[in-house]
């Protein structure tokens, strides 16, 4: 099932993006400004919000890394701006000076690209903010865009209903006319990528006018050629898609429209799981976390509603369970009964709650609940703080519970580490997780030596590496630094 978390009531005016990074939400406005928000508790940072931009700001996008934030307006510039500080660390005028309506930041952070109403593109270096290429097309405004995850492709939408695909040097590799009647108006390219014989294939969902959702397979073959081809057509709403947006396991797809409604996909299977209608107006924004079950969806209600994921239960609206093998299984280790049984350290306030029931200890059910105990609280827990703070007054309760959490930690143990997490090549725990050609994820150290001395070819499949590019995977650091959190012993490994 989903459930409301809170509702940011902030924006003066169409709420027009939202964005994650691993710590913060950013979301932007027709009211000319940026707010910024902790995703542990979504209260607002101190630099919040950000004002720089004279006129409504269309688009917003973190770094790989969440240091900057780049959005862009009707006044023609995209600004990148630090989040240490909430400062300006640069103004980029667009050619010609016309409304840029969209932006999009490279996986790697090597590049940026806007593009704006007479139908331009603008590729920048964004280390040193400096314009790299222009493209246009002509008689269309440009609406959408999104980096490949190998980073050496963008996908642009148009209102002209076409999509388009690019590589850095702003040749035009495929043109998809017609892909949404009367207009695309978001593209994103799935996280994964799949590799074949001398082929790489992306997954990329578009949406636009014609109230449609579209899955394509884009092929990119070793000779330089691509095809694209449309893999599923989603119904689900009844009015324009204005935005949508892939889990960062790519497993889920979300999407918002005119029609008010929020709608949640396995994407893999095509299958609709989820109907929100908590908006009152057109949503106009949705985005995934991509370190907890999160997402974020913005409307011209002028708010932001923050939903959290759990499965196992119907989704609301008429939508299906979510299938057991899609249950929001990623490298996170989620269970289809809805805990993190590996990661207890993200476990909901809800999934403590049920542990206790579980383990026969009800009675402290709304104690816990009460002082907002979570998987991170659960696993701190003293004697002291159990007297003291909780209140619990029994001896015999608090031996009980500390024991149940003791062997909730040894159990976690006993699971060893997840394979996901193990380089292929050395088979060893991963600190600098990267992806290459072939959709794999190994150690940068043991691909790159790999690759030196293996004439590049795949570790996995033994076939052609198509490019020798090395892709971070930062979400899947981060799964392996919690999961090292939350089992101590490895913390220094």
């Amino acid at each position: 099932m989903t459930s409301l978390v809170c509702t940011l009531h902030d924006h003066r005016d169409d709420v027009n993006w939202c964005a994650f990074s691993a710590k913060l939400l950013a979301t932007c406005s027709g009211d000319k400004t940026l707010r910024i928000y902790n995703t542990h508790d979504f209260s607002e940072l101190s630099f919040s919000p950000l004002s720089g931009h004279g006129y409504s700001i269309h688009c917003c996008c973190f770094s790989a890394c969440g240091q900057f934030l780049a959005s862009c307006s009707t006044d023609a510039t995209t600004v990148v701006w630090s989040m240490v500080t909430g400062d300006i660390e640069a103004v980029m005028e667009h050619p010609g000076r016309s409304p840029v309506r969209i932006c999009a930041l490279s996986p790697d952070s090597a590049h940026l690209v806007s593009g704006a109403s007479d139908g331009t593109l603008a590729l920048w270096d964004f280390p040193s903010k400096q314009l790299r290429r222009t493209g246009a097309v002509n008689d269309t405004t440009m609406v959408a865009c999104s980096f490949s995850p190998c980073s050496q492709v963008f996908m642009t939408g148009s209102t002209y209903g076409d999509l388009r695909l690019w590589d850095l040097n702003m040749n035009q590799l495929h043109a998809e006319k017609n892909a949404h009647d009367l207009g695309v108006t978001c593209c994103t390219f799935a996280p994964n990528i799949l590799s074949g014989d001398r082929v790489v294939q992306f997954r990329l969902a578009s949406c636009g006018q014609d109230s449609h959702l579209k899955i394509w397979a884009i092929n990119k073959f070793s000779s330089g050629a691509c095809k694209m081809q449309l893999l599923h057509t989603l119904t689900g709403q009844s009015a324009p898609v204005l935005s949508c947006a892939y889990s960062s396991d790519g497993q889920l797809l979300v999407s918002g429209s005119v029609d008010k409604t929020v709608t949640v996909y396995d994407a893999k299977n095509a299958v609709l799981l989820y109907t929100l209608n908590q908006h009152e107006r057109y949503v106009t924004a949705c985005s995934f976390s991509p370190t907890s079950p999160l997402i974020a969806t913005g409307s011209m209600d002028k708010t932001v509603n923050i939903w959290r994921l759990q499965d196992g239960c119907s989704g609301h609206g008429g939508g299906k369970s979510l299938p057991e093998e899609s249950a929001l299984t990623s490298s996170e280790g989620r269970t289809s009964s809805g805990r993190l049984k590996l990661l207890v350290s993200d476990w909901s306030e809800e999934d403590v709650s049920e542990w206790l029931v579980e383990e026969g200890l009800e009675g402290l059910v709304d104690k816990f609940r009460s002082n907002n105990i979570d998987g991170t609280e659960l696993l701190s827990l003293t004697k002291e703080t159990l007297a003291s703070e909780l209140l619990i007054e029994s001896v015999g309760m608090r031996s009980k519970l500390l024991r149940k959490v003791e062997e909730l930690k040894s159990d976690s143990m006993c699971s060893g580490i997840p394979d996901e997490f193990l380089c292929p090549i050395t088979r060893e725990l991963m600190k600098e997780p990267v992806i290459a050609a072939d959709g794999y994820s190994y150690e940068r150290e043991a691909i790159e030596g790999w690759i030196n001395t293996k004439n590049r070819s795949s570790p996995m499949t033994n076939l052609p590496l198509l490019t020798t590019l090395l892709t971070p995977n930062h979400t899947l650091k981060m799964a392996i630094g919690r999961w090292k959190t939350t089992h101590s012993p490895l913390k220094n490994l």
